[in-house]
């Protein structure tokens, strides 16, 4: 099935983003939903795909596993695995202590982030006040 059939509508009934915003923002986003959900609980690739979904977001297993695996080469996640389950095997995916930091210090920068960008502002003719244009 080609990609584009699989794309649903993106968050809040709005269009799919492009392939090209999937790998140069939303990428981020994925990321810091798998450190969240990791940190209430163990997690598997397969539910993890579900919930991004769930969001909106367009995410193939061929997209996911490899971000989980870098994750995991950085210490942010600790994968256990069925040692009964072969190649298919179950794994769960577990935040480390350095993933929790990471989570804190991404809790943060989302924070002040939503704060500046969820504020009406340039374009939405109403000033914040905060910064000048450059010219």
């Amino acid at each position: 099935m080609r990609e584009t059939a699989r794309r649903h509508a993106g968050v809040g009934g709005r269009p799919a983003p492009s392939k090209e915003i999937d790998r140069e923002i939303l990428l981020s986003f994925w990321k810091v939903h798998i450190l969240h959900h990791a940190a209430e609980e163990p997690l598997v690739g397969q539910w993890m795909l579900e919930e991004l979904r769930r969001h909106g977001y367009s995410v193939s297993p061929g997209t996911l596993y490899p971000v989980l695996r870098r994750m995991e080469a950085r210490g942010w996640l600790r994968c256990k695995v069925d040692p009964r389950g072969g190649k298919r095997a179950r794994r769960e995916y577990t935040l480390t202590p350095r993933g929790r930091r990471v989570l804190d210090l991404v809790r943060e920068y989302v924070r002040e982030l939503g704060e500046e960008v969820g504020r009406p502002g340039p374009g939405s003719g109403t000033p914040t006040g905060r910064h000048r244009r450059h010219r």
